[in-house]
C-alpha cells in the first residue's frame, strides 16, 4: 500500500515575511514529482519546511504523512519516518568520515535491539560509490570536507541510496554538476523508483529531467503551485520560459499592481512629510 505525503493550504513565513501562500501538493510512493519555477518563488522554502527547519514558521495549513501530523515531529523524527532532504548547499563536517556518518544515520532508524550489519554495509556502500562513479577513497574522507560542488551533490545521492527513504526531497541537486555528472546523478535517482519510494525534485534545469522519468511537473510562482501537468510542461518551459504562464494567469498584472501600490504609498508618505 502506497504511503502518502500530503500538503494542504501551506502558508510559511520567514522573519515575518510570507513566502508560501497556500501550497497544496500530494505525493505518493511510486511517484516522481518535479517542481520548477523562477527564482524566489518558494521552492527551497517548501523543501526546508517539509524537513522541519527551525527558520521557517508555518502560519497555516498542514503537512501529514499517512495521516500523521508531520509538523508535530522534530527533524530526526521526520527522518526516521522516512523523509530525506538532499540539501542545495551541503555542510562540511570535519572529523566525521562519510562511512561513519552514513552508518550512524542508518543505525538511528533501527530499533534498540537491531544493528547494521558491517559486512552488508560495506558491500552496499561500495556498490553505491561505484554506481555514482565516485572516488574509492570517499568512505574514509571527512564529510564533504574539500569536496567540489559536484562531489557534494553526488554525496547527497549516496546518502539517499544508503538510507532508502520513502520520500526524498531533492533541492537543486543538479546545480554545479557538469554534463557527465548530471547524467550519473539523474540515472541514480531514477533507478530508485519503486513502490516504496517517491521523490520531489526541485530544479531550474530541464536537462536533469531528461534522465528522470517524472510523473508530474508543478510550476511554482508567487509562493503557490499555479500549474500542474506532465513532461509536456518541461518542453514548453524550455522553449518559452515562464512569461507565457504569467500572461495566462495574469501574474504580470498582479505584480505591476503591487509595484504601483508601493510607489503610490511612497509618494503619499513623502507628500505628507513635506506638508509638515
Amino acid at each position: 500500500m502506497a504511503k502518502v505525503l500530503e500538503i494542504k493550504n501551506l502558508h510559511v513565513s520567514v522573519e515575518g515575511k510570507e513566502i508560501l501562500k497556500g501550497v497544496d501538493l500530494t505525493i505518493k510512493t511510486g511517484e516522481m514529482h518535479a517542481i520548477m519555477g523562477p527564482n524566489g518563488t518558494g521552492k527551497s522554502t517548501l523543501a526546508s519546511t517539509i524537513m522541519g527547519h527551525y527558520k521557517y514558521e508555518v502560519t497555516d495549513g498542514t503537512i501529514t504523512l499517512d495521516g500523521e501530523n508531520l509538523l508535530d515531529m522534530k527533524v530526526d523524527e521526520r527522518s526516521r519516518k522516512g523523509i530525506f532532504l538532499a540539501m542545495q548547499y551541503p555542510n562540511e563536517i570535519s572529523g566525521v568520515t562519510n562511512s561513519d556518518f552514513i552508518k550512524t544515520a542508518m543505525q538511528a532508524r533501527l530499533g534498540e535491539d537491531e544493528h547494521v550489519s558491517l559486512f552488508k554495509f560495506i558491500k552496499s556502500l561500495d556498490k553505491a560509490v561505484s554506481d555514482l562513479k565516485m572516488r574509492s577513497d570517499l568512505p574514509h574522507r571527512y564529510l564533504n570536507e574539500g569536496f567540489s560542488g559536484g562531489e557534494k551533490k553526488r554525496n547527497e545521492i549516496l546518502q539517499m541510496k544508503m538510507l532508502k527513504p520513502n520520500f526524498a526531497i531533492l533541492d537543486e541537486i543538479d546545480s554545479g554538476l557538469d554534463v557527465d555528472a548530471l547524467k550519473v546523478v539523474g540515472e541514480n535517482v531514477n533507478n530508485m523508483r519503486g513502490d516504496d519510494f517517491g521523490a520531489l525534485i526541485i530544479t531550474h534545469y530541464e536537462r536533469l529531467l531528461d534522465y528522470i522519468n517524472v510523473d508530474y511537473v508543478h510550476i511554482m510562482m508567487n509562493g503557490r503551485i499555479v500549474k500542474t501537468g506532465g513532461k509536456e510542461l518541461i518542453a514548453k518551459i524550455d522553449a518559452l520560459g515562464y512569461d507565457w504562464l504569467k500572461e495566462e494567469l495574469g501574474l504580470e498584472d498582479e505584480e505591476e499592481e503591487r509595484k504601483q501600490h508601493v510607489v503610490l504609498g511612497s509618494c503619499a508618505i513623502k507628500k505628507k512629510t513635506e506638508a509638515k
